[in-house]
């Protein structure tokens, strides 16, 4: 039998998308529950994480998972605030944690202070370390990015997305498509943007998720963790809030080889504040996605509880 070299590089790209996907059917985000009924971590001690832990990327390197998670102290720029960074924890069981003593990444540009360096997302390509967050000046939002060969030293890019006032929450899709980085972003509505250098974006002008006013996402709908490439297409878990101010998660799929192109959408959140810790701290109400990493058969997936605390839910695999 003759295989030409055209069919091996279709096995091949079948074969390799194969191993990226997850075995997640859409439907079976409806049985995410809570791993435990407390935080995995708290604030601490008199420094940078003294105020607050919460919002937290999350990785799996080897056998351990890391959670880098916004840290805020009570050194703030008002009555209410105070500067955030993002810490470092580590675990081999996805439920204890222990903390690095120093910030991973600290405001240090003008564009990172007073506020400083909030909510990040961290996602592997091709061998390289890319963490998105969100740096505050007290006045504007930024998108910011961060990249590292190693998780130890890192290269601060700076804003991202030029054309928008003011942007959050950035999500990058774990793999490139046809050459390009995809991102999903936004703090209101979801938005699209390619890259093929991380450094320079092209959004979609038009939302690719948008909040709906019968359901629990009508304020607002923002992007959890990078997405998870799954057979179905491109999961994406994600963060929304009602009128009434109550936070909670949903999930989208979009289309694997048009990812601007919505599929599926959940009508039920899958995740609300229930517990003491996640109704009442510095913002009550809010259970906030922003880390999912595959372990032991089940995605974890971490969350920030009223910006004070992390809390874990799992969904069996």
């Amino acid at each position: 039998m003759i295989i030409r070299r055209g069919t091996l590089l279709i096995m091949f790209l079948l074969l390799v998308l194969t191993i990226l996907a997850i075995d997640l059917p859409f439907e079976k985000v409806y049985n995410l529950r809570r791993l435990t009924d407390f935080p995995v971590l708290l604030p601490e001690g008199v420094g940078f994480q003294s105020k607050a832990t919460f919002n937290p990327a999350a990785i799996k390197v080897n056998d351990e998972i890391l959670l880098f998670y916004r840290a805020e102290d009570w050194t703030g720029y008002n009555a209410w605030n105070g500067t955030s960074s993002i810490g470092l924890a580590r675990s081999t069981d996805g439920l204890n944690f222990t903390k690095e003593p120093d910030p991973i990444i600290k405001p240090e540009l003008p564009y990172e202070i007073p506020g400083g360096c909030e909510d990040p997302r961290i996602v592997e390509i091709d061998g390289l370390y890319i963490l998105t967050y969100t740096a505050y000046d007290g006045n504007q939002a930024r998108l910011c990015l961060a990249y590292s060969s190693d998780l130890k030293e890192w290269v601060k890019v700076g804003p991202i997305i030029k054309n928008f006032r003011w942007s959050k929450s950035g999500a990058i899709v774990p793999k490139k498509i046809n050459g390009k980085y995809y991102m999903y972003f936004g703090d209101s509505q979801i938005y699209l943007a390619t890259s093929k250098d991380l450094k320079s974006w092209n959004v979609n002008p038009y939302p690719v998720l948008r909040p709906r006013p019968d359901k629990f996402d009508a304020r607002l709908v923002e992007p959890g963790p990078p997405p998870l490439i799954t057979s179905e297409g491109i999961l994406l878990f994600y963060n929304s809030a009602d009128y009434s101010g109550i936070y909670r998660v949903g999930a989208a799929l979009f289309d694997a080889e048009k990812p601007s192109r919505l599929l599926k959408r959940t009508d039920t959140p899958l995740l609300e504040p229930e517990l003491s810790w996640e109704k009442y701290g510095q913002v009550p109400n809010v259970v906030f996605v922003e880390g999912a990493v595959e372990h032991q058969g089940k995605l974890l997936l971490y969350y920030g509880a009223a910006d004070v605390y992390v809390g874990v839910a799992a969904i069996d695999l």
